[in-house]
Formats: structure tokens, sequence, C-alpha cells
């Protein structure tokens, strides 16, 4: 079977992971405090901001026909109300570039790092958050929107959710099996690192709330809100842009005695985040594996499997278990991450293929999913644990920047050429 004309065939990066030196951010903040949660600093990163012509060339030759990227608030807007005319300037050249490649370009406006000064403020537990984040969006579309066909508002708009619900997990009858992403800013001493990151940024533990590690309800309504008000703004100044929302979805499996708390989980992760898709145009997935659950609790994988170098269980099935979920959402459908990290490349050919066939079914059965991006492009940096976990099917060596596209690479760009497996 053929995929739809017009499917989008993608990969991904968030602007943080990838461009370098964003030191305007909240998080380039926390990677130099003393006492911090992070394994090494961005720095460079893959140098990205340079080189991004060079990386659309090399997506175009690959046969992919679409590149999902995020605009960094921080370099955007570096302080509260003062927009950077050269930061818009470049966004557009890397736009114009996708165009210019024949790539369909798709933003995402967060992706997880805010600016420093939102923190001063209090972060995503502050009130007023929604509406300064509406105001970047306003700005960067009012400049931007003719160029983006696709926007992301926020990047796992539910991830502060799904955290906590995994940092409860540790503390039960089976916290070794936490994945260690999640795992080391807990046992690492939580008060430690708040007050030392607080201290560099100028502010007080209690308004740094960062959007990865910040878990009150007060913070996830105001996620909720934010993309609500920025969906307003973007839809008045770029009517006919698509305007969606991603969230994290684990496959959510019950096993005997379960099943409440599969469900329960389920309604958390998803249902609770319904409202706040009303109005869009899409819905963006997202799944890198499943969660088990019996009357004990949650388990991340069974006894021996595989597990991928983040912990998580090689189970590239969860996609289209997740996907035909989403469905009750009611939206069009969009893979907007999907992916491995692992150093045996052949594995992540093996993947891509199999979390592929599972989306096949899905086109088969008739649900409306319109595009795949693996993520990630490049091996990057993966915030806490720093270089370490390689997630892309291209490798950047970290002196000279050179890029070397592995073979999962040309194995995707085949498939999208050829318009299916």
């Amino acid at each position: 079977m053929a995929f739809p004309e017009g499917f989008l065939w993608g990969t991904a990066t968030a602007a943080h992971q990838v461009e370098g030196n964003n030191v305007a951010s909240d998080f380039w903040v926390m990677e130099h405090a003393v006492n911090g949660l992070f394994a090494e600093p961005s720095g460079d990163a893959c140098d990205h901001y340079r080189l991004y012509r060079q990386d659309l060339a090399l997506l175009k030759e690959l046969g992919l026909t679409s590149y999902r990227f995020s605009i960094e608030w921080a370099r955007v807007e570096p302080e509260d109300g003062v927009f950077s005319r050269a930061a818009i300037a470049h966004y557009r050249d890397v736009l114009e570039a996708c165009h210019e490649f024949g790539i369909t370009p798709m933003v995402t406006l967060h992706h997880f790092t805010s600016p420093a000064w939102l923190m001063r403020l209090g972060g995503w537990e502050y009130e007023g958050t929604p509406e300064r984040f509406a105001a970047y969006c306003r700005t960067v579309m009012s400049e931007l929107g003719p160029l983006i066909p696709y926007v992301c508002t926020i990047n796992e708009a539910n991830i502060a959710t799904l955290t906590r619900r995994m940092i409860e997990d540790m503390t039960g009858a089976k916290p070794e099996q936490a994945p260690v992403g999640v795992r080391e800013p807990v046992t690492g001493g939580r008060a430690q690192w708040r007050e030392a990151g607080a201290a560099a940024l100028g502010t007080t533990p209690d308004k740094l709330n960062l959007f990865l590690l910040t878990f009150s309800d007060a913070a996830l309504a105001v996620v909720k809100r934010a993309h609500v008000e920025a969906r307003r703004a973007i839809k008045e100044v770029s009517p006919s842009a698509q305007v969606g929302l991603t969230l994290a979805l684990q496959d959510m499996q019950a096993e005997p005695g379960g099943e409440k708390a599969a469900g329960e989980r389920w309604a958390e992760m998803f249902d609770e985040y319904l409202p706040a898709l009303a109005g869009d145009d899409f819905l963006g997935v997202q799944n890198y594996s499943r969660v088990l659950l019996d009357a004990q609790g949650a388990a991340f994988h069974p006894e021996g499997a595989e597990l991928t170098q983040m912990g998580y269980e090689f189970y590239p099935q969860a996609l289209e278990n997740v996907l035909r979920r989403a469905t009750s959402a009611g939206l069009p459908m969009l893979v907007t991450e999907n992916g491995i990290a692992t150093d045996d490349d052949t594995r992540r050919a093996d993947f891509i293929r199999l979390a592929l066939e599972g989306v096949e079914r899905c086109l088969a059965d008739g649900l409306d999913v319109r595009g795949y991006y693996y993520w990630s492009a490049l091996d990057n940096f993966e915030w806490m644990l720093g270089y370490q976990p390689t997630f892309g099917i291209v490798a950047v060596d970290r002196d000279t920047f050179e890029r070397h596209p592995k073979p999962s690479a040309a194995w995707l760009g085949e498939v999208a050429r050829r318009g299916g497996l």
C-alpha cells in the first residue's frame, strides 16, 4: 500500500538542541549553574544556527519532504517586550531556504526552553505567561506567517503530567525502571538544583518554574491556556496557517488488574487536554514506547526487554496503538516525533520500519494520518543527559561539526521517495 499523496515525510529538531549558544534562555543559565541538573552544557550544539542551509540541502538530497524545527522564543524576545529584528530575519532565512529546497516547514513556537526573564516573573506558574507567549507568537506569525504552513504552538504540552506520573512511579515498587532522564533530577536532590538555578537566574526558587519540571495543577492550567491564547493570536494574523498542539503519548497497556490504572493514565495524558484542542487544525502525536500497568503500578519494560539508550523499551508497535486511541480527538494527526536513541543504526532502521508498518495499517483502516517525522535529524543535545544519547539519522562530529548521514537516513529517504514501504 502506498501512503497518500501529499503525506509529509520529515525529520525534526528543537532549536536549543541543535542551534548552539542560546544564551538568553532559561536552560542555558541552568546548564552553567553550580550543582545543576545537566551532565554538560549545550555550547555550540550542532552549530545548526550557522549550518542550516547545509542541513536542509542534506534533507533534500536524502529525499525527505518536510522539516519540523522550532523558533526560539529566547532569541526572538531576549528581554520582556523587546523583539530582535536580527533573530526574526534569521528565521525568515531558514524558512525561505526550506521553500527553496522544496521542503515543507513545520514550525514549533515553544520546544521546552523559555526566555530567562520569564523565570523572574514566575515561569510556567505565572498567570501572565499565556498572554506573553501569545504576544510572541503573534509577532512571529505577523512577520513570518506566509512562510509557515504548519505551526505547533507548544511541544508536548502534557510533558509535566507525564513526568509527574513517572516520578510517582519511581517512589513506588519499581523506581529502578524509571527512565534515566527522569530519575536524575529527583534522586540528585531537587532542592539543591532549584536553589542553584534560581540564584543563577536572579530569582527565587518559588519562581523557577521551568516548562519541563513544573508539575503543579496551576502550571498545567497555564500551559493549556497558553496554547489557546497562542492559537487565537496566530489565527488573527495568519488565518491560513494550520495550527496544532503536540502531546507526548505513551502506549498505556493494561496487564491483569491494571485496567483502571491504564484508563486513568490515558485520561490524564490525553483526555484532560481535549478541551484545549477545540479549534485546532491537527494533533501532533509523539510516541517512543509503552508503559505496562498492573494492580501494583507501572513498569516501563518487561524483564529482559531490549532497551534503548534512554532506558525505554524497544517497542515501535506503540505508535500504531497510540494513533488509534488518539482518533477520539476528532482531528487529523501528524506523527511529529517518533524515534530511538541507539548506537546500533540497524536497530534504528528496524524501529522506523516497524513503526511505519503500524502507520500503514492505520491508513488502511481509514485513520487520517498526514505525516511522519522521525526524531531526530541530528545527534544533538539531549537536555539533562548531554550529548551521550544518539537519536539522529545524521551523526555530527563534536569538534568539526561535519555531518555524517547514517544508513538509516538513506533508508528513510528511499521510503519517502517511494511514498511507502
